[in-house]
């Protein structure tokens, strides 16, 4: 099992689409769910990390596995504000000797150092203009 595990802070949803499941594969003879979309500029095409076409493994340490469409989203949307994806990277076409493969991970920021600041920035101003505008 070479799955990669994501840890994600999502305030303000996840940003992304999946598809999948028994009774919509994505792939044939394949239950497994996939991202088929991520929005530009949400939480997760700002964190860079998750790609369109990755298998999302588990979520949150619930395996994803032969699960119906509508169940994964229902997790999905139930997952909380602190998610962990487990993913396996989309298979790509490999040009060239496969021992040239390199199985770097690069490490970076975690998400929540970069959204958390910005998040809490962000929501501060809606409350005061929303206070202000309570007031006229």
């Amino acid at each position: 099992d070479n799955g990669k595990v994501l840890s994600l802070w999502l305030t303000l949803g996840l940003g992304f689409n999946i598809v999948g499941g028994t009774d919509q594969q994505y792939v044939a003879n394949d239950n497994s769910i996939y991202v088929s979309w991520i929005k530009k500029d949400g939480a997760a095409y700002r964190d860079g990390r998750l790609q369109e076409g990755d298998k999302i493994l588990a979520i949150n340490g619930k395996d994803l596995k032969d699960l119906r469409h509508r169940d994964a989203v229902e997790l999905f949307r139930n997952a909380g504000y602190h998610v962990s994806l487990k993913i396996q990277r989309r298979l790509q076409p490999q040009n060239g000797p496969v021992s040239h493969q390199g199985e770097g991970d690069s490490g970076g920021l975690p998400l929540a150092a970069i959204l958390v600041p910005g998040l809490a920035l962000a929501a501060t101003a809606v409350w005061i203009l929303l206070r202000y505008r309570q007031r006229m």
